[in-house]
């Protein structure tokens, strides 16, 4: 493959900037730039010049030879001052150069992948770190990217392998005195993959709201102080307020990091009977919102119709505390009455939802252990009509296999691969 080169730190002004190379070439490219390298993951000073021997700057050198690197192959990196006419020129340089051309998005993972450094879910693992916001995403994605998924998937794959030559050994000697009935411990097997599979799933959904993040609907009629509750939990007007019933028209969005969990707050259209059409979009558009949010907070007075249930482990309050003249559970986002309580309680509810996460993070993930889920119960019924029937079985165990190695990129996934390392940047 080509020598890449591309600048591995964010564009602009820094006080260090990274270029990497990558490649068959990348010892010579770098030698034409900086003399001779210093020893493999060591670090050395070195003058970086142009073809003409006219001093860029002044940088620290590292080199990993290939396959001890993270691409797999031989590469080195330039700690560069990061002044952005350094970055330039230095790159400039390198474009100049015959042996070497400028990375692509993502490409120095996707060789990661292709030399075995990586399996897909880690690098899907490594593109959730790069974009983590909060403390439960950081950890959700390196979890990922340090192969807990990918070791868990090789667990299942190598019990299905195992129960596959099982039904497979009984096929070849179906003619011969063969008295041992593989029967009971290929169903063991298969009903711990299936557990495991299942488990896996039901989590996978939590914890894909962690890397997407957790969505709290706002409930109440109008004027119940819906936005001023969200300017209030934003710490800035990200709402009008008016004292005009029907203000909010359509779902204004505030995402805040709470005790870590990535939580998007949503203020909605006041919930009544309308005959204004503009406004019953709105109230429409915000029921839809609200079935969809993964908790939603009920601001309401006792008996008061909303035109929406609250579902099991909602929070339901009274709305502008501050009026009330009992002590009530309530909640006022004018003068912040309750507020802590309610941010408390909300993730209260939010991290125990978030206990029940499992290592797959994305839909693909999901998808794959379903089709698995769903060639194993096949397999499980073939079983069940008896040893004639264990050539079935054994391809359908095949087809479960199949679906666990498309997870972790083995089979099958060419035309994802574009679109997964089309969000990374040029340096990765």
């Amino acid at each position: 493959m080509d020598t890449i080169f591309a600048l591995a730190t964010a564009q602009g002004r820094a006080g260090v900037s990274v270029i990497r190379i990558s490649g068959a070439e990348a010892r010579g490219v770098a030698t034409q730039l900086c003399g001779a390298l210093p020893e493999a993951r060591r670090a050395a000073l070195r003058p970086v010049r142009d073809g003409d021997g006219v001093l860029l700057d002044h940088a620290l050198v590292l080199f990993f030879e290939g396959p001890e690197s993270f691409t797999g192959e031989d590469v080195v990196e330039f700690q560069v001052h990061g002044s952005i006419a350094v970055v330039r020129a230095v790159l400039a340089e390198l474009g100049n150069n015959k042996h070497a051309r400028l990375a692509e998005p993502g490409e120095f993972t996707r060789r990661a992948l292709e030399n075995g450094k990586l399996d897909l879910a880690q690098v899907e693992g490594l593109a959730d770190l790069i974009d983590a916001e909060t403390e439960a995403q950081r950890k959700q994605a390196v979890r990922v990217f340090s192969g807990a998924l990918g070791d868990q998937v090789e667990r299942w794959r190598a019990d299905l392998i195992r129960a596959a030559a099982l039904l497979e050994a009984t096929i070849d000697f179906a003619d011969e005195d063969v008295p041992v009935d593989v029967t009971p411990e290929v169903n063991a097997l298969l009903a711990s993959v299936e557990e495991g599979l299942q488990a896996e799933i039901r989590g996978s959904f939590v914890a894909e709201r962690i890397r997407t993040g957790f969505e709290v609907a706002l409930i109440g009629a109008p004027n119940a102080g819906k936005s001023t509750l969200l300017n209030r939990l934003a710490g800035r007007d990200a709402a009008i307020t008016s004292d005009i019933a029907g203000t909010t028209r359509d779902v204004i969005e505030v995402r805040m990091d709470l005790g870590g969990l990535p939580v998007t707050f949503l203020d909605t259209a006041g919930l009544r009977e309308t005959t204004d059409e503009v406004e019953s979009i709105g109230i429409a558009r915000a029921v839809e919102r609200a079935q969809r949010a993964d908790l939603r907070v009920f601001l309401a007075d006792p008996g008061e119709d909303l035109l929406l249930d609250p579902a099991p482990g909602d929070i339901k309050l009274r709305p502008k505390s501050d009026l009330l003249e009992a002590e009530v559970e309530g909640v006022s986002g004018k003068t912040g009455q309750g507020v802590t309580e309610l941010i408390n309680k909300i993730q209260s509810v939010l991290m125990y939802r978030a206990g029940d996460a499992g290592l797959a993070t994305h839909e693909r993930h999901r998808l794959s252990m379903q089709r698995s889920l769903q060639d194993l119960s096949e397999a499980r019924r073939t079983l069940v009509r008896g040893p004639e029937f264990y050539d079935i079985a054994s391809e359908e165990l095949r087809s479960a296999i199949r679906a666990l190695e498309t997870l972790v990129g083995r089979i099958d996934v060419e035309n994802l691969l574009d679109e997964i390392f089309s969000s990374f940047c040029l340096g990765k």
